[in-house]
């Protein structure tokens, strides 16, 4: 784990993810009877009760770069933020989740502007690291996104078959956050590239739906945030 100084933090929020339930239905089906059979009636059978279905979680809408969801700006609530102790350089990245809850809500922001990326659980900074984002004619875009594929082992389609570990894509025109060669000068055609170890650690904890925060130098407010020990 690396550490960096610390710098800016964002303003950020969450939106819901709709959750759609599927209601099953089941067809007690009778017997034909032989018409030379007596019918002999028998006791009563009450059915033991069934469980009911499983409600998946719907997947969320695939949107391109243009169009994030609405966010309420008051929804995440810091309540801590790792310690960070000297500079924070290309490649650094520092994980801990000693003191977090170990359930929660995850809520991933980047600030472009500060060149950094933040893990949430349920309000608690767990993980964050140097980035490197879209600087060319595509650049990442503004806005809340939630994840909508997450793939370990996942190669470009559009660059060339170039490796993207642990991809978490967040819009249907190609921008996701991923391993990358973090170093100072490169960028990416939108994505949001991270150290791979981090993009591994951040690929455990995140499910699909989970909402990506994208700024440009808006700060989070950590007033009353307590730093990790």
């Amino acid at each position: 784990m690396m550490k960096k100084m610390a710098g800016p933090r964002l303003a950020i929020g969450a939106a819901g993810v709709a959750v759609a339930a599927v209601v099953g239905a089941s067809v007690n089906r009778g017997h034909d009877l032989n018409p030379e059979t007596p019918v002999i009636p028998s006791p009563a059978k009450v059915a033991a009760p069934s469980s009911p279905p499983a409600t998946p979680v719907a997947k969320p809408v695939e949107r391109t770069r243009d169009h994030p969801v609405a966010i309420d700006p008051h929804a995440l609530q810091v309540k801590r933020v790792l310690p960070i102790n000297g500079p924070f350089r290309h490649g650094d990245w520092y994980w801990d989740e000693n003191g977090a809850p170990a359930t929660g809500r995850i809520i991933i922001t980047v600030d472009l502007k500060a060149q950094v990326i933040s893990a949430f659980r349920d309000g608690y900074e767990i993980g964050t690291a140097v980035i490197i984002y879209g600087a060319d004619d595509k650049e990442s875009p503004i806005g809340a996104f939630p994840i909508t594929q997450k793939d370990a082992d996942h190669h470009s389609s559009t660059y060339n078959n170039a490796p993207m570990p642990f991809m978490q894509r967040l819009t249907s025109d190609g921008v996701a956050i991923h391993g990358s060669d973090v170093k100072c000068g490169n960028a990416s055609h939108g994505c949001i590239g991270v150290p791979t170890p981090f993009a591994r650690k951040l690929f455990g904890v995140t499910k699909i739906g989970d909402l990506v925060v994208i700024t440009n130098g808006k700060m989070l407010d950590t007033r009353h945030a307590k730093t990790a020990a």
